[in-house]
């Protein structure tokens, strides 16, 4: 990777990043009196805060190595489809959801989880939303929790020759430590530090990467060298004997750009940006926290693009050698960093930075779905559905086990290196778009909307996702789509129709829901 000084740059960096995060959920300790503080933060974020926690938390490793290594890899097809449906996906939750959302929350029973939002909003005493809402969160945000830990750990491991299992528990840990301490407050203030060092390295990487390929024109002139690099509805596919060949292309269809852009139905679902729409002190701020959302995402995701464009001039170029397959491109902007790094401390320095932000990429993540899945268990259905009360010291420290164990298990399933436990970051996001989204959507927006239309719906949503993932989608044809779009338009189908053949809501309901409406 270099000389010695040059690995001590980085790994200075790199040290620096991770003891400040510790630092943070120490400090932040000290203001969790409460589990509503633990787990909301006491609605107190200011609206940079919970623009940039929302997005750091949304933007997982795929951001700094996904996107880039598909850009690389085969072309700007794939990646400009599915960032374009993550901005519209991300604008028009900021837009229709956020001051709505948070508003309801507060005026249905001051909740502080959104499976406790779900029973307040429709009366349901015996907390049978809760305990549904509760248990999908729980089956999803765990493994994706354990595909956090993995990042990581493999992260660890290629950048310093590490154990796997020795630096997967060591960065675990670390997540652990700071949201265990500091609980929301602590993940959202990371989540704002992280987001920015993960600019900062986008910056560094978009401008050194294109001086060592020898110019944006030799970046232009070398991606349109291959068959359907830089085509909008083609999709290149490499030479398997020669990478530098001309390659051939395959079509990128309209109903594959449509399943494509289905990934921004995903937001109206996520509850770790729920909760950051429901922490804001003011929701008037909340128009000012969706542009600097909207605006980042937009540079952030095409920057990323432009990165694997530009590793693939720098590969021509012989500064950083041949990533040929998936695996290899991912990891684009890791030999960029390396590449950077060979120019003295300095750069070291910049280089350990930039390695830093593809660490906070995934702690980003992790900490909030550590957040969601233990708040799930300790509040949902601990105090919730079983109605177990005890004191504020009491529930702090349930709050702290539960999310200790939840790690745990998490540490468990991340402990094979070749499992496939990245395979379900996909799925999770459709399982929570397709059970939570039309759910939140007509809750907020339909006034027929009653508790039975909203549990079968959120059924029905989860149980489609399965169904066609591994029933349908297999057939393939037209039905190879996104299994989040037929799951998002069946939940809402099923939650309209039962709503509509129940009895309607009671008028202590709809009269919430109308206070709500004109706020």
């Amino acid at each position: 990777m270099g000389s010695i000084s040059s690995q001590v740059g980085i790994i200075i960096a790199i040290i620096a990043y991770l003891v400040g995060m510790l630092l943070i959920g120490f400090i932040t300790s000290k203001k969790n009196s409460s589990v509503g503080d633990f787990y909301l933060g006491g609605r107190q974020l200011g609206p940079l805060v919970t623009a940039m926690s929302a997005e750091a938390s949304d933007m997982s490793s795929w951001l700094l190595m996904g996107l880039p290594g598909l850009a690389y890899l085969s072309g700007l097809a794939e990646p400009f489809w599915t960032a374009i449906g993550l901005a519209a996906g991300t604008y028009l939750n900021w837009l229709f959801v956020a001051r709505r959302f948070r508003n309801y929350t507060v005026e249905a029973g001051d909740a502080i989880t959104v499976p406790e939002y779900f029973s307040n909003r429709y009366g349901d005493r015996k907390k049978i939303l809760t305990l549904i809402a509760a248990l999908i969160i729980v089956i999803f945000f765990i493994p994706y929790t354990a595909s956090g830990f993995a990042a990581i750990g493999k992260l660890f491991a290629s950048l310093f020759s590490l154990d796997y299992h020795v630096s997967m528990i060591v960065g675990a840990l670390i997540v652990i430590g700071y949201t265990m301490t500091g609980g929301f407050l602590a993940a959202s203030l990371t989540d704002l530090i992280q987001s920015i060092i993960m600019t900062i390295a986008l910056i560094v990487v978009l401008v050194f990467g294109i001086s060592q390929a020898g110019g944006w024109a030799a970046v232009v002139s070398n991606a349109q060298q291959l068959s359907g690099h830089l085509s909008l509805f083609r999709s290149h596919i490499p030479d398997a004997h020669n990478f530098w060949a001309l390659g051939t292309s395959g079509p990128y269809s309209a109903l594959t750009i449509v399943s494509t852009l289905a990934w921004g139905l995903g937001y109206f679902g996520m509850p770790h940006i729920l909760l950051r729409f429901m922490a804001i002190r003011d929701e008037k701020k909340l128009k000012l926290s969706r542009r600097i959302a909207s605006v980042w995402v937009v540079i952030a995701m095409g920057t990323a693009i432009l990165i694997g464009i530009i590793g693939l001039g720098m590969s021509r170029a012989g500064t950083i050698e041949v990533l040929p397959d998936s695996s290899a491109a991912e990891t684009v902007i890791v030999r960029i960093a390396h590449r950077l790094s060979e120019f003295g401390f300095g750069p070291a320095l910049i280089a350990g930075v930039i390695l830093s932000g593809i660490i906070a990429s995934t702690m980003s993540t992790s900490d909030s779905q550590l957040l969601a899945a233990s708040s799930s268990v300790s509040k949902d259905i601990v105090s919730g559905f079983l109605n177990r009360k005890m004191n504020a010291k009491g529930e702090m420290l349930i709050a702290r086990l539960t999310l200790g164990i939840i790690a745990a298990i998490g540490i468990v399933l991340a402990w094979n290196p070749n499992n496939s436990v990245f395979r379900i970051v996909s799925f999770a996001w459709a399982g929570f778009g397709a059970a939570f989204g039309p759910a939140v959507l007509l809750s907020l927006y339909w006034r027929r909307s009653n508790r039975q239309g909203t549990l079968c719906g959120m059924a029905a949503g989860g149980a489609m996702v399965f169904v066609w993932k591994f029933l349908v989608r297999p057939l393939g044809g037209g039905f190879d789509i996104y299994e989040l779009l037929p799951a998002f338009l069946i939940s809402c189908l099923v939650n309209v129709v039962v709503s509509l053949l129940t009895p309607a809501p009671d008028q202590t309901i709809t009269d919430v829901f109308d206070k709500v409406a004109h706020m």
